[in-house]
């Protein structure tokens, strides 16, 4: 064998090692927050949306996994000049809660770093009369409570600080459908990643 294919082959087996360190690992822990753009009502502007975000990946190999996220989102809808008779606000607090689950597939591996698409669906909780004092969502513009679905579809991120430890950005589309109708929103998510339970 020559110089030059020796080199090459332990380059290989260095390699190889790395990604083994790196993704044989059976559950990916995560923790970490979230901005999104979203429409509190079906005439009101966009607001911002500023999430916690915890999370847990089942992995069956170095590619593909299984994710469960909650997150819990908060934001300060617009909702304009009032009437007296409606307390005169113009701004109200507002929260969303989502629980999901879904594939996620690493496409791209190194030994750094990493690229995976996740798909997610589940269950949304909004929260739009918290501080309207006793008032009604409708009559402030905003969709009213309830429940209903939720989705997410994004590209993730992933850089290796260790074997175990990464950090980890995720743009995102989520889809929600509050006040019977589909919102589409973008935003992203980042945060840490701790492995463990290797294969």
């Amino acid at each position: 064998m020559s110089v030059q294919a020796r080199i090459r082959l332990r380059r290989e087996q260095r390699r190889a090692t790395a990604l083994h360190d790196a993704y044989d690992h059976r559950f990916d822990a995560s923790l970490g927050m979230g901005y999104l753009r979203a429409k509190p009502g079906p005439n009101l502007q966009n607001l911002t949306y500023y999430a916690w975000t915890v999370g847990l990946t089942r992995y069956y190999s170095q590619r593909m996994g299984v994710a469960f996220q909650t997150r819990g989102y908060f934001g300060t809808a617009y909702i304009g000049q009032n009437h007296p008779g409606q307390g005169g606000l113009t701004r109200a607090a507002i929260s969303q809660y989502d629980i999901m689950l879904g594939p996620t597939y690493r496409f791209y591996l190194q030994p750094k770093y990493s690229l995976a698409v996740r798909g997610m669906a589940g269950w949304a909780l909004g929260n739009f009369s918290g501080d309207l004092n006793g008032y009604l969502p409708k009559q402030m513009g905003l969709y009213s409570d309830g429940n209903t679905f939720a989705a997410s579809g994004a590209i993730l991120g992933e850089y290796n600080v260790s074997p175990t430890f990464a950090l980890q950005l995720a743009p995102e589309y989520f889809f929600s459908g509050f006040g019977g109708s589909l919102q589409a929103e973008r935003g992203f998510t980042g945060g840490f990643v701790y492995r463990f339970g290797r294969r």
